[in-house]
């Protein structure tokens, strides 16, 4: 949880500093002699930064998210094992081999979900949630990076520029609804394993 919480804070850093490399592309549009070229090149840089802060941040926090997933899919594997319709060794490959990384892990979300919780903790809707957003943005992300990287006119990079700042916004939101998703299923994991084994 404190993994995703510093994903968000990297995106607000980013959100920020894409911000400031917006307002400085709107400058350039209205008047290109009003901003020097000492400005453009910090607000290059930090933007950079702030991208590779992101980047560092959520390949640190995919490495533990997947290994806090496995053993959810584990653990509900042993509270109940007729829920699932995928083998363990997708709680993991279903996050990286491409398009089936689409749908696969919302699926083995479900089942945990389903093993864990109890006859009145059935909503999904938080689960279901976190997914769309994350989907969203990965989407979204996807092809605001691709608008970015092919930019050339302030113009054109002013626009790409509040594409990814819209991204970030979809992680944070995401980021937020994955640390619920995390806090809740673990807390109903952690409650039906003091109930012990079902009579």
């Amino acid at each position: 949880m404190l993994l995703l919480v510093l994903v968000a804070v990297a995106d607000l850093f980013a959100l920020w500093q894409g911000a400031r490399s917006y307002e400085l592309a709107g400058r350039i549009i209205a008047n290109v002699g009003s901003v020097t070229s000492q400005e453009i090149d910090r607000a290059d840089v930090l933007y950079r930064v702030s991208g590779y802060v992101q980047v560092a941040a959520t390949l640190a926090t995919a490495v533990v998210f997947l290994v806090w997933f496995h053993r959810t899919r584990v653990n509900a594997e042993v509270f109940a094992p007729e829920y699932h319709t995928k083998k363990r060794a997708w709680a993991i490959w279903g996050w990286v081999v491409p398009v089936v990384n689409l749908w696969f892990p919302r699926r083995i979300a479900i089942d945990i979900w389903n093993a864990s919780a109890d006859g009145n903790s059935r909503s999904r809707a938080l689960l279901n949630w976190w997914w769309a957003l994350w989907i969203v943005d990965l989407l979204f992300g996807r092809l605001a990076s691709r608008r970015y990287g092919r930019a050339e006119t302030p113009e054109e990079i002013k626009g790409a520029i509040a594409g990814l700042m819209a991204s970030d916004g979809f992680n944070i939101a995401a980021a937020v609804l994955a640390v619920l998703f995390v806090r809740r299923l673990t807390h109903m994991q952690h409650e039906k394993a003091l109930r012990g084994p079902a009579v």
